[in-house]
Protein backbone atom coordinates (compact mmCIF):
# COMPACT_ATOMS: atom_id res chain seq x y z
CA UNK A 1 0.00 0.00 0.00
CA UNK A 2 1.41 3.37 -0.96
CA UNK A 3 0.80 6.71 0.68
CA UNK A 4 -0.31 9.70 -1.29
CA UNK A 5 2.03 12.61 -1.72
CA UNK A 6 -0.24 14.92 0.25
CA UNK A 7 -0.15 12.67 3.31
CA UNK A 8 3.61 12.90 3.79
CA UNK A 9 4.55 15.13 6.72
CA UNK A 10 0.96 15.52 7.93
CA UNK A 11 -0.48 14.44 11.25
CA UNK A 12 -2.76 11.48 11.61
CA UNK A 13 -6.48 12.04 12.32
CA UNK A 14 -5.79 12.14 16.07
CA UNK A 15 -3.21 14.84 15.53
CA UNK A 16 -0.61 13.14 17.71
CA UNK A 17 1.87 11.42 15.36
CA UNK A 18 3.85 13.43 12.85
CA UNK A 19 6.28 12.20 10.21
CA UNK A 20 9.90 12.60 11.18
CA UNK A 21 9.07 12.91 14.86
CA UNK A 22 11.21 10.90 17.28
CA UNK A 23 9.76 8.51 19.81
CA UNK A 24 11.05 10.69 22.66
CA UNK A 25 9.32 13.79 21.33
CA UNK A 26 6.05 11.86 20.91
CA UNK A 27 6.23 10.63 24.51
CA UNK A 28 7.02 14.16 25.71
CA UNK A 29 4.01 15.60 23.89
CA UNK A 30 1.68 12.99 25.33
CA UNK A 31 3.00 13.43 28.86
CA UNK A 32 2.91 17.22 28.67
CA UNK A 33 -0.70 17.19 27.47
CA UNK A 34 -1.73 14.75 30.18
CA UNK A 35 0.19 16.71 32.79
CA UNK A 36 -1.52 19.95 31.86
CA UNK A 37 -4.95 18.34 32.09
CA UNK A 38 -4.08 16.79 35.45
CA UNK A 39 -2.88 20.12 36.83
CA UNK A 40 -6.04 21.86 35.62
CA UNK A 41 -8.21 19.21 37.24
CA UNK A 42 -6.35 19.54 40.54
CA UNK A 43 -6.61 23.35 40.45
CA UNK A 44 -10.33 23.09 39.68
CA UNK A 45 -10.90 20.72 42.59
CA UNK A 46 -9.02 23.00 44.99
CA UNK A 47 -11.05 25.95 43.67
CA UNK A 48 -14.29 24.09 44.45
CA UNK A 49 -13.29 23.00 47.97
CA UNK A 50 -14.66 26.15 49.73
CA UNK A 51 -17.94 25.88 47.81
CA UNK A 52 -18.30 22.19 48.64
CA UNK A 53 -17.41 22.84 52.27
CA UNK A 54 -19.96 25.65 52.55
CA UNK A 55 -22.68 23.51 50.97
CA UNK A 56 -21.99 20.58 53.30
CA UNK A 57 -21.87 22.91 56.31
CA UNK A 58 -25.27 24.30 55.37
CA UNK A 59 -26.65 20.75 55.60
CA UNK A 60 -25.25 20.04 59.09
CA UNK A 61 -26.66 20.82 62.52
CA UNK A 62 -24.97 23.58 64.58
CA UNK A 63 -23.75 21.11 67.20
CA UNK A 64 -22.12 18.98 64.53
CA UNK A 65 -20.38 22.00 63.02
CA UNK A 66 -19.01 23.07 66.38
CA UNK A 67 -17.84 19.53 67.17
CA UNK A 68 -16.03 18.57 63.95
CA UNK A 69 -15.12 19.70 60.45
CA UNK A 70 -17.41 19.45 57.45
CA UNK A 71 -15.33 16.63 55.91
CA UNK A 72 -16.48 14.22 58.64
CA UNK A 73 -19.80 13.97 56.83
CA UNK A 74 -18.22 11.51 54.40
CA UNK A 75 -17.82 9.01 57.25
CA UNK A 76 -21.03 10.04 59.06
CA UNK A 77 -23.63 10.90 56.41
CA UNK A 78 -26.35 10.88 59.07
CA UNK A 79 -25.27 14.44 59.93
CA UNK A 80 -26.95 15.77 56.78
CA UNK A 81 -30.21 17.62 57.38
CA UNK A 82 -32.26 20.39 55.81
CA UNK A 83 -33.27 21.99 59.11
CA UNK A 84 -30.92 24.92 58.50
CA UNK A 85 -32.72 25.82 55.28
CA UNK A 86 -36.06 25.63 57.08
CA UNK A 87 -34.78 28.05 59.71
CA UNK A 88 -33.46 30.29 56.93
CA UNK A 89 -36.91 30.51 55.34
CA UNK A 90 -38.31 31.41 58.75
CA UNK A 91 -35.78 34.25 59.17
CA UNK A 92 -37.59 37.30 57.78
CA UNK A 93 -34.43 39.44 57.70
CA UNK A 94 -32.60 37.03 55.39
CA UNK A 95 -35.53 36.33 53.08
CA UNK A 96 -36.42 40.02 52.80
CA UNK A 97 -32.81 40.92 52.07
CA UNK A 98 -32.69 38.28 49.34
CA UNK A 99 -35.70 39.90 47.70
CA UNK A 100 -34.01 43.29 48.03
CA UNK A 101 -30.91 41.90 46.32
CA UNK A 102 -33.00 40.79 43.34
CA UNK A 103 -34.79 44.16 43.24
CA UNK A 104 -31.43 45.94 43.15
CA UNK A 105 -29.45 43.64 40.87
CA UNK A 106 -31.93 43.04 38.05
CA UNK A 107 -32.83 46.71 37.34
CA UNK A 108 -29.21 47.83 37.72
CA UNK A 109 -28.11 45.19 35.21
CA UNK A 110 -30.91 45.87 32.71
CA UNK A 111 -30.41 49.64 32.82
CA UNK A 112 -26.67 49.37 32.28
CA UNK A 113 -27.11 46.97 29.35
CA UNK A 114 -29.87 48.98 27.63
CA UNK A 115 -28.42 52.46 28.13
CA UNK A 116 -24.87 51.23 27.46
CA UNK A 117 -25.97 49.58 24.21
CA UNK A 118 -27.79 52.70 23.01
CA UNK A 119 -24.86 54.94 23.88
CA UNK A 120 -22.35 52.51 22.39
CA UNK A 121 -24.26 52.45 19.10
CA UNK A 122 -24.48 56.24 19.05
CA UNK A 123 -20.75 56.66 19.67
CA UNK A 124 -19.91 54.03 17.06
CA UNK A 125 -22.18 54.90 14.11
CA UNK A 126 -23.98 58.21 14.65
CA UNK A 127 -22.51 61.61 13.82
CA UNK A 128 -23.06 64.45 16.28
CA UNK A 129 -20.96 67.44 17.43
CA UNK A 130 -18.16 66.54 19.84
CA UNK A 131 -18.74 62.79 19.57
CA UNK A 132 -15.13 61.81 20.13
CA UNK A 133 -14.72 64.27 23.00
CA UNK A 134 -17.86 63.00 24.68
CA UNK A 135 -16.63 59.43 24.33
CA UNK A 136 -13.26 60.39 25.76
CA UNK A 137 -15.03 61.96 28.73
CA UNK A 138 -17.05 58.79 29.33
CA UNK A 139 -13.95 56.61 29.12
CA UNK A 140 -12.12 58.88 31.58
CA UNK A 141 -14.78 58.04 34.18
CA UNK A 142 -13.41 54.48 34.28
CA UNK A 143 -10.51 55.67 36.44
CA UNK A 144 -12.77 57.27 39.08
CA UNK A 145 -12.84 54.96 42.14
CA UNK A 146 -16.15 54.22 43.80
CA UNK A 147 -14.85 55.31 47.21
CA UNK A 148 -14.35 58.89 46.01
CA UNK A 149 -18.03 59.31 45.13
CA UNK A 150 -19.61 57.67 48.18
CA UNK A 151 -19.85 60.72 50.43
CA UNK A 152 -20.82 63.34 47.78
CA UNK A 153 -23.51 61.13 46.27
CA UNK A 154 -24.77 60.13 49.72
CA UNK A 155 -25.22 63.83 50.54
CA UNK A 156 -26.95 64.42 47.21
CA UNK A 157 -29.29 61.47 47.71
CA UNK A 158 -30.05 62.71 51.23
CA UNK A 159 -31.15 66.09 49.87
CA UNK A 160 -33.45 64.64 47.21
CA UNK A 161 -34.84 61.84 49.38
CA UNK A 162 -33.14 58.84 47.74
CA UNK A 163 -30.76 57.93 50.56
CA UNK A 164 -31.60 54.58 52.12
CA UNK A 165 -33.86 53.54 49.26
CA UNK A 166 -33.50 50.73 46.73
CA UNK A 167 -33.82 53.25 43.90
CA UNK A 168 -30.78 55.13 45.18
CA UNK A 169 -28.63 51.97 45.17
CA UNK A 170 -29.85 51.11 41.65
CA UNK A 171 -28.95 54.57 40.36
CA UNK A 172 -25.49 54.42 41.96
CA UNK A 173 -24.68 51.04 40.43
CA UNK A 174 -26.07 52.14 37.08
CA UNK A 175 -24.00 55.31 37.04
CA UNK A 176 -20.77 53.52 37.84
CA UNK A 177 -21.48 50.64 35.50
CA UNK A 178 -22.22 52.76 32.43
CA UNK A 179 -18.67 53.96 31.58
CA UNK A 180 -17.39 50.40 31.19
CA UNK A 181 -20.56 49.37 29.35
CA UNK A 182 -20.27 52.22 26.84
CA UNK A 183 -16.57 51.58 26.32
CA UNK A 184 -17.05 47.84 25.77
CA UNK A 185 -20.09 48.00 23.51
CA UNK A 186 -18.89 50.96 21.45
CA UNK A 187 -15.70 49.12 20.54
CA UNK A 188 -17.66 45.98 19.72
CA UNK A 189 -20.29 47.77 17.62
CA UNK A 190 -17.59 49.69 15.72
CA UNK A 191 -16.35 46.39 14.26
CA UNK A 192 -19.67 45.69 12.53
CA UNK A 193 -19.18 45.99 8.74
CA UNK A 194 -20.37 49.37 7.49
CA UNK A 195 -21.77 47.74 4.35
CA UNK A 196 -24.22 45.76 6.45
CA UNK A 197 -25.60 48.89 8.07
CA UNK A 198 -25.73 50.78 4.79
CA UNK A 199 -27.69 47.93 3.20
CA UNK A 200 -30.23 48.08 6.03
CA UNK A 201 -30.55 51.86 5.60
CA UNK A 202 -31.14 51.43 1.87
CA UNK A 203 -33.98 49.06 2.73
CA UNK A 204 -35.61 51.87 4.69
CA UNK A 205 -34.54 50.97 8.23
CA UNK A 206 -34.35 53.88 10.64
CA UNK A 207 -31.82 54.19 13.43
CA UNK A 208 -33.98 52.52 16.07
CA UNK A 209 -34.98 49.67 13.77
CA UNK A 210 -31.37 49.30 12.64
CA UNK A 211 -30.27 49.14 16.25
CA UNK A 212 -32.92 46.60 17.26
CA UNK A 213 -32.85 44.33 14.19
CA UNK A 214 -29.18 44.40 13.16
CA UNK A 215 -26.87 45.75 15.86
CA UNK A 216 -28.40 44.06 18.91
CA UNK A 217 -28.42 40.51 17.42
CA UNK A 218 -24.83 40.89 16.23
CA UNK A 219 -23.77 42.29 19.60
CA UNK A 220 -25.40 39.50 21.59
CA UNK A 221 -22.15 37.93 22.88
CA UNK A 222 -20.75 41.28 24.04
CA UNK A 223 -24.06 42.24 25.66
CA UNK A 224 -24.23 38.87 27.45
CA UNK A 225 -20.67 39.34 28.74
CA UNK A 226 -21.51 42.83 29.99
CA UNK A 227 -24.68 41.58 31.66
CA UNK A 228 -22.79 38.83 33.50
CA UNK A 229 -20.11 41.24 34.72
CA UNK A 230 -22.67 43.78 35.92
CA UNK A 231 -24.87 41.17 37.58
CA UNK A 232 -21.97 39.63 39.51
CA UNK A 233 -20.63 43.02 40.56
CA UNK A 234 -23.96 44.30 41.88
CA UNK A 235 -25.02 41.01 43.48
CA UNK A 236 -21.76 40.64 45.43
CA UNK A 237 -21.45 44.33 46.34
CA UNK A 238 -21.25 45.18 50.01
CA UNK A 239 -19.54 48.58 50.19
CA UNK A 240 -22.21 50.56 48.35
CA UNK A 241 -24.99 48.67 50.14
CA UNK A 242 -23.48 49.44 53.56
CA UNK A 243 -23.46 53.17 52.78
CA UNK A 244 -26.73 53.64 50.90
CA UNK A 245 -29.17 51.17 52.49
CA UNK A 246 -31.09 51.03 55.73
CA UNK A 247 -32.49 48.12 57.71
CA UNK A 248 -35.47 47.62 55.39
CA UNK A 249 -33.55 47.90 52.12
CA UNK A 250 -30.40 45.91 52.85
CA UNK A 251 -29.30 43.24 50.34
CA UNK A 252 -28.19 39.75 51.32
CA UNK A 253 -24.52 40.69 51.72
CA UNK A 254 -25.27 43.30 54.39
CA UNK A 255 -27.90 41.11 56.06
CA UNK A 256 -25.41 38.26 56.47
CA UNK A 257 -22.82 40.66 57.86
CA UNK A 258 -25.41 41.94 60.34
CA UNK A 259 -26.18 38.38 61.43
CA UNK A 260 -22.49 37.80 62.13
CA UNK A 261 -22.26 40.98 64.18
CA UNK A 262 -25.42 40.42 66.19
CA UNK A 263 -25.53 36.62 66.46
CA UNK A 264 -22.02 35.23 66.25
CA UNK A 265 -23.17 31.65 66.81
CA UNK A 266 -26.08 31.77 64.36
CA UNK A 267 -24.22 29.49 61.95
CA UNK A 268 -27.34 27.50 61.10
CA UNK A 269 -28.66 30.59 59.30
CA UNK A 270 -25.38 31.99 58.04
CA UNK A 271 -24.20 28.86 56.23
CA UNK A 272 -27.31 28.28 54.06
CA UNK A 273 -27.71 32.03 53.53
CA UNK A 274 -24.14 32.38 52.32
CA UNK A 275 -24.50 29.36 50.04
CA UNK A 276 -27.70 30.69 48.45
CA UNK A 277 -26.05 34.09 48.02
CA UNK A 278 -23.17 32.42 46.20
CA UNK A 279 -24.98 29.80 44.14
CA UNK A 280 -27.39 32.23 42.42
CA UNK A 281 -24.68 34.24 40.60
CA UNK A 282 -22.91 30.97 39.79
CA UNK A 283 -26.10 29.69 38.18
CA UNK A 284 -26.40 32.90 36.16
CA UNK A 285 -22.82 32.60 34.97
CA UNK A 286 -23.14 28.98 33.90
CA UNK A 287 -26.48 29.70 32.21
CA UNK A 288 -24.84 32.32 29.98
CA UNK A 289 -21.40 30.72 29.82
CA UNK A 290 -21.56 30.06 26.07
CA UNK A 291 -22.48 33.67 25.27
CA UNK A 292 -19.81 34.92 27.66
CA UNK A 293 -17.08 32.86 26.00
CA UNK A 294 -18.30 33.93 22.54
CA UNK A 295 -18.11 37.57 23.56
CA UNK A 296 -14.61 37.23 24.98
CA UNK A 297 -13.35 35.34 21.92
CA UNK A 298 -14.97 37.81 19.55
CA UNK A 299 -13.31 40.69 21.34
CA UNK A 300 -9.97 38.90 21.23
CA UNK A 301 -10.23 38.24 17.48
CA UNK A 302 -11.31 41.77 16.68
Amino acid sequence: MTATAGSIGKADPAGTVKAGQSVASRITERLSGGLVRAVLIVVGLFWLVPTIGLFISSLRAPQDMSASGWWTVFTEPSQLTVDSYQKLLENSDITHSLVNTVLITVPATVLVVVVGALAGYAFAWMEFPGRDWWFLGVVSLLVVPVQVALIPIAELFGRIGLFGTILGVILFHTGFGLPFAVFLLRNFFAEIPRELLEAARLDGAGELRLFARVVMPLGGPAIASLGIFQFLWVWNDMLVALVFTKSGTQPITVALQTQVRQFGNNIDVLAPGAFISMVIPLAVFFAFQRQFVSGVMAGAVK
